[in-house]
């Protein structure tokens, strides 16, 4: 930004002309966007002398096309009231964030560290949140809307407001890199502002999915501690919920990672249920309710670290679990007459196993089991005895490869040929429920219902502790 005598003006209306001369039939040097300052150096008649020092390049600009400012203190409540009314606007985030510049650097120092500082630069990460959103549509954009957003990114890059990009859900998406919001978090800021700055620097989608998992942990680990600082009941309904599920979600991710890394991973755990709990949802706003749903899919991923760890009967059909120098964790299938060296099964896999969760039908031909390879993604293996011997079978959550989803056991039908799953999942922002009675043989689907009480077989034979724990019954 430019102070000068004569202050700045920044363009209020996209594709402004810079013109050569003060009228409208003077070649156009170039089109102007919202949001840009240029620096004033007169006027002739109803235009303003601008240069701009972005392009090294002067003209005038319709005085109808701009606000003019002088960047002094007694204009900072102005610029905060035309931040105010400019919050929330569609299309308006360019111009919010060349206003917010401004305000930054005409309002005193002393101001900039208070209440109104905590304002103006909550509003600035609004605008820049909002524009990246914007810039990341589901539906395809007509070429001038992709011209404009790309024009009004560009302004906002002129500020130093930074933008990242990611892959989510078979597309590519941009988010704010956030300075503004952890610069509110270092100032008496208030509660929803608080909110507002950790739901926008803790978003999954911009979690970078393509970081080890070493740097993955510590950047859930921040965001579980800045989640952790906002007081919820201090929040509107709405945003108490948004913050909650947040919560639920990150802490699910944590105990999955604890759990990867051989560590207490139920504190983790408890946290995300506990917090999911404490969402009503018949205060959520509509938009929110995918988003509740994902959080649930997230918590019910990694629910089996809660359960507490249970001693196999050695005289029973049972798995132990291996650790290889690879990383890999293998699943020994055991029972009375066999042992490590020779079990009836084996697969290994590096993925978390959770010994918790297995089961066996009440004949002894099968045992289900739920291993989790990510910390959005767990599966359902099914060891079943055939008269070659004992084979193990994949369930997914999907047939799809999806962002999210689990595949659990629900109960076994006796008779030794029939199972009962539930599985959930968000494939490509689609999100799919359905409650399935499987042959065990090859896990092929017999019969699939949206809820559970369209199936005899559930009615009759679902798992007690399945019903008491799983969150696909949300």
């Amino acid at each position: 930004m430019i102070e000068l005598a004569l202050g700045i003006a920044i363009i209020v209306q996209d594709q402004s002309s810079l013109r050569a001369a003060p009228r409208d039939s003077a070649p156009a040097h170039t089109l102007l966007w919202q949001g840009e300052a240029l620096e004033v150096r007169g006027e002739r008649l109803d235009y303003v002398q601008v240069y701009d020092h972005r392009r090294e390049r002067a003209g005038f600009v319709r005085a109808s096309q701009v606000r003019r400012f002088k960047l002094t203190p007694q204009e900072a409540p102005e610029l905060l009231a035309l931040l105010r009314f400019l919050d929330g606007t569609p299309g308006a985030e360019a111009l919010g964030i060349g206003l917010a510049a401004a305000y930054l650097q005409a309002a005193p120092k002393a101001q900039l560290q208070g209440e109104a500082g905590a304002e103006a630069l909550d509003a600035l990460g609004g605008f820049a949140e909002r524009l990246a959103r914007r810039a990341s549509p589901r539906a395809l954009q007509t070429r001038e809307t992709q011209a404009i957003t790309a024009a009004h990114l560009d302004v906002a890059a002129r500020y130093g407001v930074h933008f990242t990009t990611h892959d989510y859900e078979g597309r590519m998406i941009l988010c704010y890199e956030g300075d503004a919001y952890r610069r509110v978090l270092a100032l008496p800021s208030t509660a929803p502002q608080r909110s507002r700055a950790v739901l926008g620097l803790t978003r999954p989608e911009c979690g970078g999915a393509d970081l080890p998992p070493q740097k993955q942990r510590q950047l859930d680990e921040w965001r579980a501690e800045v989640l952790d600082k906002v007081e919820v009941d201090a929040l509107p309904p709405t945003r108490r919920n948004r913050v909650l599920m947040r919560r639920a979600a990150v802490w699910a991710s944590l105990a999955f990672q604890r759990a990867r890394q051989g560590e207490a991973a139920q504190p983790a755990i408890r946290r995300a249920l506990d917090s999911l709990a404490s969402v009503r949802p018949t205060e959520l706003a509509e938009d929110d309710r995918r988003t509740y749903a994902e959080a649930a899919i997230r918590v019910n991923a990694s629910r089996w670290a809660a359960a507490p760890a249970v001693q196999p009967d050695p005289k029973a059909l049972r798995i132990e679990t291996l650790a290889e120098e690879s990383g890999e964790t293998c699943v020994l299938l055991m029972d009375a007459t066999s042992n490590a060296e020779r079990p009836l099964a084996r697969r290994c896999t590096f993925a978390v196993v959770w010994p918790a969760s297995a089961t066996t039908n009440r004949e002894g031909t099968a045992l289900a089991l739920a291993v989790q390879p990510t910390e959005t993604w767990r599966e359902l293996w099914v060891f079943r005895k055939s008269p070659a011997g004992w084979r193990v079978q994949v369930l997914p959550p999907a047939s799809s490869f999806p962002e999210i989803g689990y595949a659990e056991f629900a109960g076994w039908v006796p008779g030794g040929k029939q199972v009962l799953a539930a599985r959930e999942a968000s494939v490509s922002g689609q999100r799919t429920r359905s409650f399935e009675v499987l042959r065990l043989d090859n896990l092929a689907t017999i019969r699939r219902a949206g809820e559970p009480g369209a199936l005899s077989a559930f009615q009759k034979w679902q798992d007690a502790a399945w019903r008491q724990h799983t969150l696909s019954l949300r």
